[in-house]
């Protein structure tokens, strides 16, 4: 599934195709994709026709466009004193969710769910189009809600203290600059778990799956197990900081793609599995281990109907430690 990285590439691209553009259409091959828009297709096709795209905002795994209605003769989106949105396009990835910007002449996907029309500009592709194969995502329209704590909703190019509703429960992420180190620790203590347990936790902190905490916690040198009432201040940190990191060096990279399922707007797949140094390499020489001469095999267990991969002697298990 596709983890903070794989959702800012695609955040990204969409930034520079259809910030500013007005959806003009909107056509629901599948309604299965809208299935968390409970008014049904109709309403979902009613909110958007006509709406601008106001902006592309991510706070962790989540994704939505505000919009804002300028059908009447508002102004446009990125124009001064634009209305502020009251409603957001969510979107859910899922397993195999995409996002692709395509011209009107390029023939369907056979996993094409649902189509937006966008208003002409320049060179730019016609149309986003929603494809996804195994269904496990979707789109819906949600409302704008003020932020619990007056900042950025999450990551944009024109940050409001608004957030989509779906996505007010969630932390923030190592990315966003409103995140907080201080709150992130407190909350971190008080919770007596696993350390990579708590690194899932959403309400924690947000964007983190399972290949990046592995990663973080290989680059930081803990083990999965470690208590997190045990973590001093110091190793917080270093954990955050090798989190926040090992992020930036994927979405340098594009992102993780396993198979063609994670693509961004373009259809491209990102290439920083190369890279990964604990994550799927069970067996495998530790990099760090073999550098000084050692020898040392990352080692794969079960976590949580999933999997963790450490490496036994530079992430020695703690006598103490929790799930």
């Amino acid at each position: 599934m596709p983890e903070l990285p794989e959702v800012e590439v695609v955040r990204r691209g969409l930034v520079s195709w259809v910030r500013g553009r007005t959806i003009t259409g909107v056509e629901v091959l599948d309604p299965r994709s809208i299935r968390r828009h409970a008014l049904g297709v109709e309403d979902f096709i009613g909110n958007l026709e006509g709406a601008t795209v106001a902006d592309v905002v991510r706070r962790g795994k989540f994704l939505w466009m505000p919009l804002v209605d300028t059908a009447g003769g508002g102004r446009a989106a990125d124009a001064p004193e634009s209305p502020r949105p009251k409603v957001a396009l969510m979107a859910h990835l899922g397993m195999s969710g995409q996002l692709l910007m395509q011209d009107r002449e390029v023939p369907d996907e056979k996993h094409l769910k649902v189509r937006f029309r966008l208003s002409p500009r320049d060179a730019m592709p016609a149309q986003l189009r929603f494809v996804d194969q195994r269904i496990f995502g979707g789109l819906f329209v949600t409302a704008m809600v003020p932020t619990d704590d007056g900042g950025p909703g999450g990551l944009a190019e024109s940050p409001l203290p608004l957030i989509a509703e779906e996505a007010s429960h969630i932390a923030r992420d190592p990315l966003d600059p409103a995140f907080s180190f201080d709150l992130f620790y407190r909350r971190l203590r008080r919770r007596r778990t696993g350390l990579k347990r708590a690194l899932l936790d959403q309400g924690l902190v947000s964007g983190i799956g399972n290949i990046y905490a592995d990663e973080a916690l290989w680059r930081a040198k803990l083990h999965y197990a470690r208590a997190t009432d045990t973590l001093r201040r110091a190793e917080a940190e270093r954990v955050l900081a090798s989190a926040r990191d090992v992020m930036l060096d994927a979405l340098a990279a594009g992102g993780t793609s396993f198979d063609s399922l994670y693509v961004n707007v373009n259809g491209a797949s990102g290439y920083f599995d190369r890279s990964l140094n604990a994550y799927g390499r069970a067996g495998q020489a530790c990099k760090r281990c073999a550098d000084v001469g050692i020898q040392a095999s990352i080692r794969r267990e079960q976590f949580m109907n999933r999997s963790s991969h450490t490496c036994p002697v530079c992430q020695p298990r703690p006598r103490n430690g929790r799930w």
